[in-house]
């Protein structure tokens, strides 16, 4: 079966009824890999307004086979440091959350967003999760795992958080 549309074309065309939530995702100081790719594709599906990244962003053409050609339809911020991310997030009046594997996190199926101000999703580096600086300016939580691993990819997190939040928020609309 052949498409009639380019994937361009078919995105264009969900844009017209497509939902936009009052949610971002923030990745930490990513190395060139896929997950900020996937990342701006989560972002992209789920409907959240932008991605921030503290750190490195790559030139678009790394990203965009990972995002599914999605990168022209996320904004992107990128922010030097830590510090930036939390004066930005401060001035805009951004509630942060983030996802970190800490003692005085909160599970993320007990958490309750309350969407009283634009939301924003932390989810760390791979190797060194989510700076102390951001967690102890943010409401911490946790993604439960009953198996036998014990961390997710920070894609995979951030497509869980991004499910549970945006569910969360479609109840109380």
């Amino acid at each position: 079966m052949r498409r009639e549309e380019t994937r361009r074309q078919r995105y264009d065309n969900k844009l017209k009824t497509a939902k936009k939530y009052p949610i971002s995702l923030c990745a930490i100081n990513f190395r060139v890999d896929d997950n900020l790719g996937y990342l701006v594709r989560s972002a992209a599906c789920f409907g959240a307004e932008r991605l921030y990244v503290v750190g490195y962003v790559p030139e678009r053409s790394r990203i965009k086979a990972a995002s599914g050609s999605l990168v022209d339809y996320v904004e992107i911020v990128s922010f030097a440091t830590p510090r930036d991310f939390l004066d930005h997030a401060k001035s805009e009046g951004i509630q942060i959350i983030s996802a970190e594997l800490v003692e005085e996190a909160t599970p993320l199926d007990t958490y309750s967003f309350d969407f009283c101000s634009h939301t924003c999703l932390v989810v760390g580096n791979e190797e060194s999760g989510v700076p102390p600086e951001i967690i102890a300016n943010s409401d911490v939580i946790y993604i439960e795992m009953p198996g036998v691993g014990f961390c997710l990819n920070t894609a995979q997190a951030a497509n869980v958080l991004l499910y549970e939040a945006v569910s969360q928020y479609s109840q109380r609309e």
